[in-house]
This record gives C-alpha cells, sequence and structure tokens, in this order.
C-alpha cells in the first residue's frame, strides 16, 4: 500500500473511520463512487451511500496502475452477510492529489 498515491492511502485511513467529514473531503464536489452497480453522483448522494454502508475493515492484498487509473484490491471484513470478502477492487479511475472524482467499487 505504500506505493500507492497519498489520496488513496488516505481514502483507506479514513474510509473505516466512524468520523466521516475527513471521508468526505476526500471527493471532488462533482465526484461519483459506484458501488454494488449504482451510482451516487455529487456529495449528497455520497454522503446517502455511506449513510447505508457498514464501516468495514480493509486488507489490502493489491496495488496496481493502470491504464485506466489505480486498482486497490481488498478483503474487507464487517457487520455485513458474507463477510469477510475477498477480492473486491476499488478502481480509483479519476483522482489527483487532492480529490477523488471517480470510484468504482465492484469484484
Amino acid at each position: 500500500m505504500d506505493t500507492a498515491p497519498a489520496i488513496i492511502r488516505r481514502y483507506f485511513a479514513l474510509a473505516g473511520q466512524p468520523d466521516r467529514d475527513g471521508y468526505f473531503a476526500l471527493f471532488a464536489d462533482d465526484a461519483m463512487v459506484e458501488d454494488e452497480g449504482r451510482a451516487h453522483r455529487g456529495i449528497a448522494e455520497i454522503r446517502e451511500w455511506r449513510r447505508e454502508t457498514p464501516l468495514v475493515s480493509y486488507e489490502i492484498t493489491d496495488v496496481e496502475d493502470t491504464p485506466a487509473g489505480t486498482v486497490v484490491t481488498a478483503t474487507i471484513t464487517g457487520d455485513f452477510p458474507g463477510s469477510p470478502f475477498a477480492g473486491l477492487r476499488f478502481r480509483f479511475e479519476d483522482y489527483d492529489d487532492t480529490h477523488i472524482r471517480r470510484l468504482r467499487i465492484a469484484p
């Protein structure tokens, strides 16, 4: 995980924490997060998605830079059916040093 860009390391440091303000600050105002086949556009929709999502812990198993962005593979563990779930991929497709603009989460 040390090879991942700082914004992505920060994402995983904050994603499993109950204080979500720092987490939301990672996203651009017009960001899009796709999870479980549903797209969440803008901070308001991303906030709503996170309200419905249980907190989980992340074990990073791979980080790969691809032409389409950075792909982080993780095992997530939490209070949800099928926990732990291995092989979940976080595809950071558009980001810079300060904001994430497009993230797709899917196996």
